[in-house]
């Protein structure tokens, strides 16, 4: 399942918080995006037919949850990220970032510490 950026946008007002409405995201979402209720209700339909999110009733509203945890979509972007730009492979990723920018060394020392973890393992 393929979210959108701005799709993501709406997931992750539900991942902080669920179930909430329409109007709900629209106070969260509005003031950054600027975008209007048609906006979000459009993506709320998408995200549905994606099955990435349920609407239970609730008296004359819908209340909305999200069915595809923020776990799975982190994975699946992170996955599709190497795939598409460093054909699966996670040493040009980090030799990149190191180029692009420089890393602390609090982070080296956690990818240190990381690739200690892998050898360790059997």
């Amino acid at each position: 399942m393929s979210i959108s950026e701005a799709e993501s946008t709406i997931m992750e007002v539900l991942w902080r918080q669920a179930p909430r409405s329409a109007e709900d995201i629209l106070a969260e979402v509005a003031p950054r995006q600027g975008w209007q209720e048609g906006t979000v209700k459009s993506l709320l339909n998408r995200l549905l037919k994606k099955e990435a999110i349920r609407a239970e009733r609730d008296g004359r509203r819908y209340l909305y949850t999200p069915l595809l945890s923020r776990e799975k979509y982190v994975s699946q972007e992170s996955k599709g990220l190497l795939d598409r730009l460093f054909g699966g492979r996670v040493a040009p990723l980090v030799a990149h970032f190191s180029e692009q920018r420089k890393l602390s060394k609090k982070d080296i020392a956690e990818l240190r510490r990381l690739l200690e973890e892998l050898d360790d393992e059997p």
